[in-house]
């Protein structure tokens, strides 16, 4: 699977690039010829929940999307990847019924 990260107002530290491999490189076991689109963004930088991720999945026969504000980039991420677990298995289901 294919991960590209896109950090927008700041710049991304290795330390959260590679947390962001470790949790979104899981559903590379669900959907290996997929890609994964990783997109942070700090919104207004002196306020609390400034942190914006959004990932967007490409998978063969569509895509699912999950976008989450938290306090921290790691807390998106792991909201974020929760949410597409479930639509992950919905989507397979879906496709497993046609």
């Amino acid at each position: 699977m294919e991960i590209r990260v896109q950090s927008i107002h700041f710049n991304a530290t290795e330390k959260l690039q590679a947390f962001i491999e470790k949790k979104v490189g899981k559903f590379a076991k669900s959907c290996e010829d997929g890609k994964a689109e990783v997109v942070l963004k700090v919104v207004k930088p002196e306020t609390a929940m400034n942190k914006e991720v959004q990932i967007r999945l490409s998978l063969p026969g569509g895509s699912l999307q999950a976008e989450k504000v938290c306090d921290t980039f790691e807390e998106g991420v792991d909201q974020c990847c929760e949410a597409l677990q479930r639509q992950v298995e919905k989507f397979k289901e879906k496709q497993r019924a046609k």
